[in-house]
């Protein structure tokens, strides 16, 4: 399971219920307009992430797949018809984004129910091992998802801990805790 994750924010100054409405009618088109691969998407509004503009609103897209396979099919379908016209009108909205990759290591891959994000690195002498041993719990007790950034690809820290609720984590690492305002579903 994969995610691709897509920071963007509407030009200064701009319309934003209507930067809104029109990602959400491309997330609405894709979601009957399915390309191999695909299984869902959902959007929120964020704040506080060093990788995004502070002083404008910013998105965050989650686009489900089933693997890497999946990436081709939906870069394609997004800028063909029927999703191309609702695309363009988004694109042509955003003042800029940046994007990652991230796999689901431990945990729900359900993100429709997240409203909140630990972004953080693994501790430089912890190994994965004991890394994933200390976070299995706390993983299971939140009934979120973990996931981790592949390749490098993408400007957060290494993980990210999607739950309901902020998560109590005595002596873990570090991070950016981000609460995720559901837009789209």
């Amino acid at each position: 399971m994969l995610a691709y994750v897509f920071w963007h924010w509407p030009h200064p100054g701009g319309d934003v219920n209507s930067y809104v409405r029109r990602f959400s009618d491309f997330h609405a088109l894709l979601s009957v307009n399915r390309p191999p691969g695909f299984l869902s998407s959902a959007v929120f509004r964020i704040e506080g992430v060093a990788w995004a503009p502070s002083n404008i609103p910013v998105f965050e897209d989650w686009y489900l797949l089933d693997g890497s396979a999946a990436l081709d099919p939906l870069n394609v379908a997004a800028v063909a018809p029927p999703l191309r016209e609702p695309h363009d009108l988004a694109a042509r909205a955003a003042a800029g984004g940046t994007a990652g990759l991230y796999s689901l290591r431990r945990g729900s891959r359900d993100v429709d129910r997240v409203r909140q994000a630990l972004w953080f690195s693994k501790p430089p002498r912890e190994t994965y091992d004991d890394l994933f041993r200390r976070i299995d719990p706390i993983v299971a007790a939140c009934g979120g998802g973990l996931w981790g950034r592949q390749m490098i690809l993408g400007p957060t820290p290494e993980f990210c801990l999607l739950s309901e609720a902020p998560v109590e984590w005595p002596g873990g690492p570090t991070g950016v805790a981000v609460g995720h305002d559901p837009v789209w579903p």
